[in-house]
């Protein structure tokens, strides 16, 4: 199986691991491991990506943290990518749950749709998608929306100016 460590990117598929350091994401969305676990995996086939991806479930003032740390923005945003260097290990994205609420609420969505969203956004991140120039973002915003619809949720960029 060449260098990988065991279990990852074996038949099993991508591995997908929780980190739930804010418990408020379970009242927030019910049964939200699933939820992040589904809409990573649903991410990864589209992007024919395979390996480990850590999603790290958290605040604001973590997401904040990392910004600063990482990226020299003093502020929190909603979702973060880290790609990482190691064979089998395709990175970490951090979500922050203040940041996803607001934002879900003034879109008029459900806070599980908009997490899904970000979820697939930030995988396809670590899958090397970027949204820098028109036609880097048309490719990524087009791939969120096959995302959305595999998992069975309304395409996020329908009716976006």
């Amino acid at each position: 199986m060449g260098s990988r460590p065991p279990g990852i990117g074996d038949d099993a598929g991508p591995d997908i691991e929780i980190v739930l350091a804010d418990a408020a994401w379970r009242s927030a969305v019910p049964r939200v491991e699933e939820v992040a676990r589904r809409a990573a995996l649903a991410a990864c086939a589209e992007s024919g990506l395979e390996g480990a991806v850590t999603l790290l479930l958290t605040d604001d003032r973590e997401v904040r943290r990392l910004n600063t740390d990482h990226r020299g923005k003093a502020k929190p945003t909603n979702v973060l990518s880290f790609p990482a260097d190691h064979p089998g290990f395709l990175g970490d994205v951090a979500l922050a749950l203040g940041t996803v609420r607001r934002e879900a609420r003034a879109a008029g969505r459900p806070v599980m749709a908009h997490l899904s969203h970000l979820v697939a956004h930030g995988v396809l991140h670590l899958a090397g998608h970027d949204h820098l120039r028109a036609g880097e973002a048309r490719r990524m915003e087009r791939a969120e929306a096959r995302i959305m619809r595999r998992l069975a949720l309304p395409n996020p960029w329908r009716g976006v100016a």
